[in-house]
């Protein structure tokens, strides 16, 4: 694609990177196919393709978009499907990253928007405050059906994801506690003769939701023969505000965690067991260059890690048929496909394959919250082919997907890192509840 940039927006370095990526793509619409938003709406603008074209001008212009830029920008789920299908390499993360930071720079929102995207943050990234906030829907809940109603689709898609007491007999997400989520040691021993360290990313969303997940994954770890440090001022990786195009206020949060990591030479691996974090530490070198560098090379999702160094000795194979579903950040934003369902092949599991396992579940990040008349058609989508496996158990390796698919599903929904750790000597997963060993 051909690009008019100036010799002096050149000079910048982002719109550098982003022309370079824009001139990349060809227009072959390899990527149309496997775009979750294109699939259900057929508009070219909601379509990487013609989003890079939108991104161009934009850029070019170098000024406010129009509206219409920006809702179809707002469309996409930086699920990233696309960078897989795409046969000429465009880094279509940072095509989408600087849009974004284009728009929160230039684009005036209407204020109810601009409260929205400033809340989430200030909530999501806080346990303690995530919490509360969790709490308080529950008691509101059921005014969502009336939200929904009168036009405040944004606050009924929040009450929808607060998981609920008595959701169901074998609960996928624990009711949050208002008390912040911690463990007592800052550092916990391996099993038998130490292999190394690692630190492992405590995360924000997930200690309030799942935090069953961590203990598992730090079990996990520690019989793999690793010691887990849990970092001291770690805070968020910076995700969410990333996405929501808060650059500086991702890069900030970036720089805190290399700070309390004191360094990530001394690790043998960052392990975080959410995906979408995952993706974002391994983007730590394009967000802060080469001081990030170091820390993203070294970034594992908590599976991935598992299968480099080994699982452990298998103590009770189940047998009990699990369908695998890939989060986006996970096979697209670190194109990391095969080592999941392959460890839970490993560990005694009959792995079923979800049909159209490329297409996202609509949780991507906050976009269920910004985007709820979308998310909502892809979930149902998912859950849907999901049912169709037939398996009593689902196993998802991020907190987003589990939050928004465990509400319409009657399978189980754990993190593939608990069922792992129950067939290596673990406690069984509270979620499978009465779930039989032998389901199918």
């Amino acid at each position: 694609m051909r690009t008019a940039f100036t010799a002096e927006q050149l000079a910048d370095p982002e719109t550098a990177a982003s022309a370079g990526a824009i001139r990349k793509c060809v227009h072959c619409g390899f990527c149309t196919a496997t775009c979750p938003t294109y699939v259900l709406l057929g508009d070219e603008r909601d379509s990487p393709r013609g989003r890079i074209e939108l991104i161009r001008e934009m850029l070019e212009q170098d000024g406010p978009p129009p509206a219409s830029t920006v809702t179809h920008i707002d469309r996409c789920l930086s699920c990233l499907a696309c960078t897989t299908t795409c046969p000429s390499g465009v880094d279509y993360a940072q095509l989408i990253d600087h849009a974004r930071a284009h728009i929160e720079t230039h684009y005036a929102r209407p204020w109810p928007e601009r409260l929205l995207r400033a809340a989430i943050p200030a909530i999501l990234t806080h346990p303690r405050r995530l919490a509360l906030a969790l709490a308080l829907g529950r008691i509101a809940r059921p005014l969502e059906p009336l939200l929904a109603r009168v036009g405040l689709a944004p606050l009924a898609a929040l009450l929808r994801l607060v998981p609920s007491r008595a959701a169901k007999a074998s609960p996928s997400l624990a009711a949050p506690s208002l008390a912040a989520p911690s463990l007592a040691a800052p550092s916990l021993a391996a099993q038998g003769r130490s292999r190394g360290r690692v630190v492992l990313l405590q995360g924000c969303v997930e200690p309030a939701m799942a935090p069953q997940i961590r203990a598992a994954a730090i079990r996990l770890i520690t019989r793999a023969g690793f010691e887990v440090v849990l970092a001291e001022r770690e805070g968020c990786c910076g995700a969410l505000s990333e996405h929501l195009g808060r650059a500086e206020e991702a890069k900030a949060l970036a720089r805190a965690n290399l700070k309390a990591w004191g360094g990530a030479g001394k690790f043998k691996a960052i392990v975080t067991t959410a995906a979408g974090c995952g993706t974002m530490l391994k983007a730590y070198g394009r967000v802060l260059g080469r001081d990030g560098a170091p820390a993203a090379a070294r970034a594992r999702d908590v599976l991935e890690f598992i299968a480099e160094v080994g699982l452990p000795p298998v103590a009770a194979p189940s047998g009990m048929a699990v369908a695998y579903h890939a989060a986006c950040s996970l096979q697209h934003g670190q194109q990391i496909k095969e080592a999941p369902p392959r460890l839970l092949v490993e560990a005694g599991f009959e792995v079923r394959r979800v049909a159209e396992g490329h297409l996202c579940c609509g949780s991507a990040g906050v976009y269920n919250i910004l985007q709820p008349e979308l998310a909502t058609r892809l979930r149902d989508r998912k859950a849907a082919n999901i049912a169709a496996t037939g398996a009593a158990v689902v196993a998802a390796g991020n907190v987003g997907c589990m939050a928004q698919l465990s509400p319409v599903l009657e399978a189980a929904m754990v993190h593939p890192v608990e069922l792992l750790d129950w067939a290596t000597g673990g406690p069984r997963p509270a979620a499978l509840g009465a779930a039989s060993a032998a389901a199918t």
